[in-house]
């Protein structure tokens, strides 16, 4: 499902060139669930926005769901987005003058199917939002916009899910709420999870374990 192949990654800044991956190589089968743990600026949310397509990487090659990212140009990403992937960020990134069915009904909108706002309603109630769905995120609580997000995420039945931190900014009971729901939803559409996270104990409920320091990686099975 994903395949990295020595895939550097370099950026200017004021300081000269830096080199933030360093050859990453990772193969990740469909089904899988993988965390990614290593310190925070060790290059871990920069490789999940290179399997994105959000990022270019500098050298080496890039398959995603059999396709050659470097192929594509940015309106082939963005289509290679919508119809692959959900994404799921620490800061919810929901649109605050939309309600939660207008911010979960925006992929589905975007992918052009009529019933946007029927799938949306769906999705809201698969994560217990069903009778907050005319709520602005401003009225939500940490946890509740997580959860649109999740909503948002999963309505396009993705085959892929990357989630950086998305725990990072709730409180410890909320936070294992968030991730027994996001589990649980992963297992339900089959999909494969690409999770960052500083928690060792979420880590390991993925099936194996990518630990990255200073834009390289090595592997090995969850305990």
């Amino acid at each position: 499902m994903i395949q990295l192949e020595n895939i550097h990654l370099n950026l200017g800044g004021p300081a000269g060139e830096v080199n933030i991956l360093r050859g990453i190589n990772l193969s990740v089968a469909e089904g899988d669930t993988v965390s990614i743990v290593g310190p925070s600026g060790s290059g871990k949310t920069t490789m999940l926005m290179v399997i994105a397509g959000l990022e270019k990487a500098t050298s080496g090659n890039v398959r995603v769901n059999n396709i050659d990212l470097n192929t594509l140009d940015e309106d082939g990403l963005a289509v290679f987005r919508r119809e692959t992937m959900g994404i799921i960020f620490q800061n919810f990134h929901l649109v605050p003058t939309m309600s939660a069915l207008e911010n979960v009904a925006i992929p589905i909108e975007f992918a052009g199917f009529d019933d946007a706002f029927e799938q949306a309603r769906e999705g809201l109630e698969a994560v217990g939002l069903g009778h907050r769905i005319d709520h602005y995120p401003g009225q939500l609580s940490g946890g509740e916009q997580q959860r649109v997000a999740l909503a948002r995420a999963f309505v396009t039945n993705p085959r892929i899910l990357l989630a950086d931190e998305p725990t990072g900014n709730l409180d410890k009971e909320t936070s294992a709420s968030i991730i027994e729901l996001l589990f649980s939803l992963t297992k339900r559409f089959k999909t494969t999870l690409l999770l960052i996270t500083h928690d060792l104990a979420i880590g390991t409920r993925c099936q194996r374990e990518v630990h990255i320091a200073d834009g390289q990686i090595s592997t090995r099975p969850s305990s």
